[in-house]
């Protein structure tokens, strides 16, 4: 009898140990294919009543809705190989490639990598800018009107780069052609890529970035040099900085910007943007003014998360070194005005 007892909680256990590797097994086998993707739009409305007061990108209407981008993702990875595609529709995507035509103007980013080590990965293709606090994807932004900075910055490189990791310390190096082409003009040269990154802290991190060439139109010296830093307080409340200065043809624009980011509860946060932006020299959109102008814009975001939805609305407010703007009488002013509210949607399989 003990020996049936026996041989019977010896199968009952054996049995129990199969199970639960089965079970393991299970958990930590993943597939090798994720998917992801966005939709968004928005309504928009200028307190001047006119969409020519929009000077940044992907925002520029007045009262209607307005789409921005449906986006879809995919990310393979077979052991040290990856490969990523990630395409989008709609006029935030047209604007974000918009030296492309046809289907390439429907890539976002296609690239393959390969983690050659645990401190070397190099990657080949075409992906967004290491330049900049914010990004071409909605549901990234806490804000959803873009900054001065993002909009007159690098959006994405096509080339090669390599990622080092040492510790707390990062070093990407890579060689693209000019900034934001896919196909390079005839003559034109290379573009030098770096970015060094640096965890002061678990909470504090730093980015200093660079992007060097030549401007394919003229053969314009091109020279731009970015600073990023994050820092989480506590789990409400987190700051972002940046910081730029590009140089074109001896020319110069620059900008810098805070990013107060307040999360009462985890449905609910807001984000106050407050940018300084110069460009003396009428190298972006301010060159309407008779002198290039300097703006100083604030915009206050709410993020109000509902499952896989999040709207915000927004209020945005700027004054400017100079009469940049349209008042409803179509006279110039110095000063302008909007209020929009979007909607985003995120899925991920």
């Amino acid at each position: 009898m003990i020996r049936k007892l026996s041989f019977f909680a010896f199968v009952l256990g054996l049995s129990f140990s199969l199970k639960a590797q089965t079970t393991e097994t299970k958990e930590e086998k993943k597939s090798p294919l994720v998917f992801t993707g966005s939709a968004d739009g928005y309504f928009r409305t200028d307190f001047s009543g006119t969409s020519s007061n929009n000077k940044t990108s992907f925002t520029n209407s007045n009262n209607k809705l307005a789409s921005g981008i449906l986006s879809v993702k995919a990310d393979l990875t077979l052991g040290k190989f990856s490969f990523t595609a990630d395409l989008g529709a709609g006029k935030r995507a047209s604007e974000f490639a918009y030296n492309d035509k046809g289907a390439l103007s429907y890539v976002k980013q296609m690239y393959a990598a390969v983690s050659v080590s645990e401190w070397l990965k190099l990657t080949a293709g075409s992906w967004a800018t290491h330049v900049g606090y914010e990004v071409v994807d909605a549901y990234v932004n806490r804000n959803y009107s873009m900054s001065y900075m993002f909009s007159y910055g690098p959006f994405l490189h096509t080339g090669a780069k390599a990622d080092m990791t040492f510790g707390k310390t990062g070093l990407m190096i890579g060689i693209s052609k000019p900034t934001d082409y896919r196909k390079s003009p005839d003559g034109s040269k290379s573009a030098l890529l770096l970015q060094f990154s640096q965890a002061l802290t678990d909470d504090a991190k730093i980015y200093v970035n660079y992007v060097g060439g030549k401007r394919p139109s003229d053969g314009a010296g091109v020279n731009q040099f970015d600073v990023v830093f994050t820092n989480k307080f506590t789990d409400k409340f987190n700051l972002g900085l940046n910081a730029t200065l590009n140089n074109t043809g001896g020319k110069t624009w620059s900008g810098i910007a805070t990013y107060l980011n307040l999360d009462p509860t985890d449905k609910f946060g807001l984000t106050l943007r407050t940018e300084l932006f110069n460009d003396k020299n009428q190298l972006s959109a301010l060159s309407s003014a008779s002198a290039g102008a300097s703006i100083f814009a604030n915009t206050l975001s709410a993020n109000v998360k509902l499952g896989s939805i999040t709207l915000i609305p927004e209020i945005r407010l700027e004054t400017a070194g100079a009469k940049v703007y349209s008042s409803k009488s179509g006279s110039s002013q110095s000063g302008s005005g909007s209020f929009l509210i979007a909607a985003i949607y995120k899925f991920s399989k």
